[in-house]
């Protein structure tokens, strides 16, 4: 049976403001055949989707500290999320530090447990 956290975390990735309608929808089919023969392959889908998106730490940086992120973000939220995830690398913090990522992240390294 899937472990009550591994399934707070999927509706945690689905419910960030952060995840994109694509991982939405495949957090919500999981969670429907949580339990059902279809449980399996929706993990499967869950799992690989989650390695496509979820971004390191070291992949957000560089975009949080560049013109793109300033455009998309605004110049002063992107130099704060700048500071922030170098302090959470600082810390070990592997993945970005967004709620998508940072329940995806946990969800990565618990992936044998889904």
């Amino acid at each position: 049976m899937v472990k009550e956290e591994v399934l707070n975390k999927v509706k945690e990735v689905m419910d960030a403001s952060s995840c994109y309608e694509g991982l939405k929808t495949i957090c919500g089919d999981y969670l429907k055949a949580v339990g059902t023969e279809k449980e399996k392959a929706a993990a499967d889908v869950l799992k690989k989707e989650l390695k496509a998106d979820v971004n390191s730490i070291d992949e957000v940086i560089p975009f949080f500290e560049s013109e793109e992120g300033e455009k998309v973000l605004g110049k002063d939220t992107a130099a704060h999320l700048a500071a922030a995830a170098k302090e959470a690398k600082e810390k070990g913090v592997k993945y970005c530090i967004c709620p998508a990522c940072t329940a995806g992240g946990w969800l990565l390294d618990h992936e044998s447990e889904f």
